[in-house]
């Protein structure tokens, strides 16, 4: 049976191997990108079964501007999203688009223990049909 493949899109390096190590421990294939733009790059041609997105990378709102070109497009509306961020510890939480539907599944904040990450990624995957 093929991997699940799991985009990590973060500019955070060390979360980037953070979530590489859990997830391969867990059998997922993961690749990863640095910023939103990027992040499309990988998306259209890796074709992930999941994306996890942060925040703020390029720009304050970067990764909530994937998350809502994901929900846009057909090729990958159903593609489950889990933003994760460290957005509410920082003077840009007022930013955030909290009234509003952004096209994500599941949000998660940083730090994040293992068992979370993996525990919503099953969860969202199974609800799929995947592993």
């Amino acid at each position: 049976m093929e991997k699940t493949k799991i985009l990590v899109v973060d500019d955070d390096a060390d979360f980037v191997f953070f979530a590489k190590t859990v997830l391969e421990q867990n059998g997922y294939d993961v690749i990863s990108a640095g910023n939103g733009s990027h992040g499309r790059a990988v998306l259209a041609r890796e074709k992930p079964g999941l994306v996890i997105l942060d925040v703020i990378m390029s720009s304050i709102l970067d990764g909530v501007n994937m998350s809502r070109f994901m929900r846009e497009d057909s090729a990958f509306r159903n593609i489950p999203i889990i933003m994760v961020t460290s957005i509410a510890n920082t003077d840009y939480s007022t930013l955030f688009p909290a009234d509003e539907d952004i096209g994500i599944d599941a949000f998660l904040t940083k730090p994040i223990k293992p068992s979370d990450l993996t525990g919503k990624v099953e969860e969202l995957l199974s609800a799929r049909g995947e592993k």
